[in-house]
C-alpha cells in the first residue's frame, strides 16, 4: 500500500482519524491554555512546563497498572470513555478559584487514565489497516497530529489574546466531547484482541516479556529518551517567549508534519531503517543554538527544522512492530506511548528545573546536548545488534515467545 488514495479507501480509517483529530485539538488548545494560566498565576517556568507535560509522568504509573487493557478491552468503548473523562477533567480545570495544587491533581488523574489511549489507538490502527499499510497509515496519523498542533497552537495563541485561559479550557472540553461522539458513531464495536481479564499481573508479565528482547529494548529506548529530552526543550517555549509560544509550537508542529510526510510517503522502505539515527540527531541539533538566545523568527525556524526529526518515531515503530507478535501489538505500542509520555514528562521537569536555576535558553541547550549524546550511544549499541543474524524462518525477537495470558 503506497498511495494515500488507497489508504483512505479502507473502511473506518477516516472516522478513526477524525476522532483522533478532535482529541488532539482539545489537547493542544487545552495544554497551551493551562500552561499560560499557571505561568500567569505563578511566574514559574518549572510549574508552567510541568502543567503542560507533567501529566505524562502519571502515564508511567498507568502503564504499570492498566496497560494490559490495551489488548483485553473493547477499543471503541475505551476510546469513547477516555474522551469523556478528559472532557470532564478539562471542564473542572476551567473552574475559577481552583488552586494550583488542585490543578495538578486533576491533570495527573488525566495522565493516569490516558495511559491506555496510545496502546488502544495503535492496536486499533494495526487492525484497521493491512500489514503493508501500517507505516503509511501511521505517517498520516502523525501528520494529522502535526497539522492539528499547527492549527491548535496557532488558534490557541489567537484565542488567548482574545479570551481568558479558562474559556479556552472550556472550548477544549467541548472538543473532547466531539471526539467521543465520532468514536462512538464512526467506529465498529470490536472484541478485545487478546483473551483474559486486564490485571496488574497481566500488565507486568507482558511488559516484562516485551522488555526481555534486546532489539526491542533498544527500539524502546530510541523512541523514548532522545524524544523526551527534546520535548523538555519544547516545554520551555512559554517561559522563553511568553507572547510567541503559540507561534513556536505551531512551527514545530509544521516541521513534524513535513518529516512524517517525507518519511512515510517518499522514502523507500529499504532506506527507512538507515534514517533512525540521522533523524534523531536532527531532532536535537537546532536547539544547541538556543544558547545564543535567538529572536522569535530564528527560534521558529530552528523549532520547525528540529521537529522534522520526530519522524524517527515512524522508523522505530516499524521496527518495533516487526519484533512483536500480533496479539501483543496493542500493549507493545501502549508501552511505547506510556514510556514516551513518561520520558517527556521527566524531560519537562528536568528542563523546568534547569530553567529555574539558569535560564530557559540555557536549559533548552543542555537538554539538546543530552539528546545528542543518548542518540550516539544508542547508535553505537545498535550496530552490534544489526550484525546478528535472525533465526531462520522467524522474525527477530518473536520466536519462542508465549502469548501472555491471565
Amino acid at each position: 500500500m503506497r498511495s494515500y488514495r488507497t489508504l483512505f479507501r479502507v473502511p473506518e480509517f477516516s472516522p478513526f482519524l477524525l476522532s483522533f483529530a478532535a482529541f488532539a485539538a482539545a489537547q493542544t488548545v487545552g495544554a497551551l491554555a493551562l500552561g499560560t494560566l499557571v505561568f500567569r498565576a505563578t511566574g514559574s517556568p518549572l510549574l508552567s512546563a510541568v502543567s503542560m507535560f507533567g501529566p505524562q509522568l502519571a502515564q508511567l504509573v498507568g502503564g504499570t497498572l492498566l496497560l494490559s487493557g490495551a489488548d483485553r478491552l473493547p477499543p471503541r468503548a475505551i476510546l469513547s470513555g477516555l474522551a469523556l473523562a478528559f472532557a470532564a477533567g478539562t471542564a473542572v480545570l476551567a473552574l475559577p478559584g481552583l488552586s494550583v495544587g488542585a490543578v495538578f491533581a486533576v491533570v495527573l488523574l488525566q495522565g493516569l487514565v490516558a495511559s491506555l489511549g496510545g496502546g488502544v489507538r495503535g492496536g486499533l490502527l494495526n487492525e484497521i489497516l493491512p500489514k503493508d499499510g501500517y507505516v503509511l497509515g501511521r505517517s498520516v496519523f502523525n501528520m494529522l497530529w502535526g497539522l492539528t498542533q499547527v492549527a491548535g497552537f496557532a488558534t490557541g495563541g489567537a484565542l488567548l489574546a482574545l479570551l481568558s485561559p479558562r474559556t479556552c479550557l472550556l472550548l477544549a472540553a467541548a472538543l473532547y466531547l466531539v471526539s467521543a461522539v465520532v468514536t462512538r458513531l464512526g467506529l465498529t464495536a470490536r472484541p478485545p484482541r487478546a483473551s483474559g481479564r486486564p490485571s496488574l499481573s497481566a500488565t507486568w508479565r507482558t511488559n516484562a516479556l516485551l522488555w526481555s528482547s534486546r532489539p526491542r529494548r533498544l527500539a524502546y529506548l530510541g523512541l523514548w529518551v532522545p524524544n523526551g529530552l527534546v520535548v523538555g526543550s519544547d516545554s520551555l517555549y512559554v517561559s522563553y517567549a511568553p507572547s510567541a509560544a503559540g507561534t513556536l509550537y505551531a512551527c514545530g508542529a509544521l516541521g513534524m508534519f513535513v518529516g512524517d510526510m517525507a518519511v512515510g510517503r517518499l522514502v523507500p522502505p529499504a532506506v527507512r531503517p538507515r534514517l533512525a539515527t540521522p533523524l534523531r540527531l536532527l531532532l536535537a541539533a537546532p536547539y544547541l543554538f538556543f544558547v545564543l538566545r535567538p529572536g522569535v523568527a530564528l527560534s521558529a525556524v530552528a523549532c520547525a527544522v528540529a521537529s522534522v526529526g520526530f519522524a524517527a518515531s515512524l522508523v522505530l515503530q516499524e521496527r518495533l512492530m516487526s519484533l512483536t507478535p500480533d496479539d501483543l501489538a496493542g500493549q507493545a505500542l501502549g508501552l511505547h506511548a506510556t514510556g514516551m509520555a513518561a520520558l517527556q514528562g521527566v524531560g519537562a521537569a528536568i528542563a523546568g528545573t534547569l530553567a529555574q536555576l539558569t535560564s530557559p535558553a540555557t536549559a533548552m541547550t543542555l537538554m539538546a546536548a543530552g539528546s545528542v549524546t543518548v542518540t550516539l550511544t544508542l547508535a553505537a549499541l545498535g550496530r552490534h545488534e544489526e550484525r546478528q543474524p535472525a533465526v531462520p524462518g522467524t522474525r527477530p525477537g518473536v520466536a519462542s515467545e508465549p502469548a501472555a495470558t491471565d
